[in-house]
């Protein structure tokens, strides 16, 4: 039986990780990189939230839909690790995946069949949505009906004028405003690169942004990690690859495609990033992106180059970066220090490193970014969000 909450029990496909590897990634996470919430600023939404969570004495009732796939798995994981006020947890999934069980600290909880025909989201504070945006969309009414809250993990509702797409770091408050009872979650991409942004708006309103992203295998979910390890075996035996998560062999290869492209030459991801970041900075801000997928198991990162208003100096951003939430500073070239994929997994923050001067603009900055983007890029930002409006006495707005 699959247990959740003791990273130390999860099997290799579950986490994207080879098991006796990830107690160094998470080291590497808690006692190399990020500091305690006792350091965080006082006015820090995280600080309150988790001073909320220690003193509610009201447990939520919690559904997770999609729960055994890669994010669902991973909203159990972050839900144990917050120590989130649960009372029950109700889970749901396909017909194939509906009576699966899964443990969740003291408790066995049994997945349900999401249908339509019933009242099971009657009485749920909070749905955490990741089966995919068409039952997101299908099922969104049975979800809300009796005052539940849907922070949606797809792209269904991301550009809707009536749903908040929310980055607590960025713009938690307008998760306040939701006259549909949807939140809905930015893609994984995009969130690592506004909480990064939102630090360097504050010291000068950034006019463009240009970013290549390098994707790991598991944003496209399970199989597409496990086709991954296939290809890798296949080819270390003298075998043929089998291809079918990606347009090609992904083994050993990196291709600059992302989603299916759009009429102006830009993928649908790429164009994600570009829409949703004005709409969580609330900016007119341009972004140009290339989305790549590279044969990483999990963590995606990020070339950008930032164009601010006011010329900007490399101690200026560094400040902000160390200073901001949700980030961690990882820069020291003199000692081969930046983040990589590799010591990241299963890590909370977004870090940052390779913090330079753009030689090609003077107004520009250049920097380096990894983070676990099923973890902050997915899950995490969630919860995160459920965390902030349980601080704020927002669940009910």
């Amino acid at each position: 039986m699959p247990e959740i909450g003791t990273f130390g029990r999860q099997s290799n496909k579950k986490n994207g990780i080879p098991r006796a590897k990830y107690g160094i990634y998470r080291y590497f996470c808690r006692h190399l990189f990020t500091h305690s919430s006792d350091e965080l600023p006082a006015a820090s939404p995280f600080r309150a939230a988790s001073r909320r969570r220690n003193l509610y004495d009201k447990p939520m009732n919690v559904a997770i839909v999609g729960a055994s796939g890669a994010v669902g798995q991973e909203f159990l994981r972050v839900l144990a690790e917050r120590k989130f006020p649960i009372d029950e947890l109700r889970l749901f999934g396909s017909k194939r995946s509906a009576g699966k069980v899964y443990r969740f600290g003291d408790r066995d909880v049994t997945v349900r069949e999401l249908r339509h025909d019933t009242d099971d989201f009657r009485d749920i504070d909070i749905a955490f949505t990741s089966a995919g945006a068409g039952i997101s969309r299908d099922f969104a009414e049975d979800i809300t009906r009796y005052g539940a809250v849907m922070i949606d993990n797809t792209s269904a509702f991301r550009m809707d004028e009536d749903v908040p797409l929310v980055v607590p770091e960025c713009n938690a408050a307008d998760a306040l405003n939701r006259p549909r009872g949807i939140i809905a979650n930015p893609n994984c991409t995009t969130i690592m690169m506004v909480v990064a942004l939102q630090a360097i708006e504050r010291l000068s309103h950034i006019r463009r942004v240009h970013v290549a992203s390098y994707q790991a295998a598991s944003g496209a979910g399970q199989a597409a990690m496990d086709e991954l390890e296939a290809q890798h075996r296949a080819l270390a035996a003298g075998e043929t690859p089998h291809v079918e998560k990606f347009a090609y062999q992904l083994a050993y290869n990196v291709i600059p495609q992302i989603d299916v492209f759009t009429d102006n030459g830009y993928t649908k991801e790429e164009m994600k990033m570009y829409n949703e970041t004005r709409k969580i900075m609330h900016s007119d801000i341009a972004v140009s992106a290339t989305c790549v997928r590279v044969p990483v198991m999990r963590s995606h990162s990020e070339a950008i180059w930032v164009e601010t208003e006011r010329e900007l100096t490399v101690e200026e951003v560094s400040r902000a970066v160390s200073e901001g939430e949700g980030l961690t500073l990882d820069d020291n070239p003199a000692e081969r220090r930046y983040p990589m994929p590799l010591f990241l997994a299963g890590c909370d923050d977004v870090y940052v490193g390779r913090i330079r001067k753009d030689l090609a603009n003077p107004n520009g900055m250049t920097f380096w970014l990894v983070s676990d983007q099923i973890k902050k890029g997915a899950a995490l930002n969630a919860v995160q969000i459920a965390e902030w409006l349980i601080a704020n006495n927002g669940l009910k707005a």
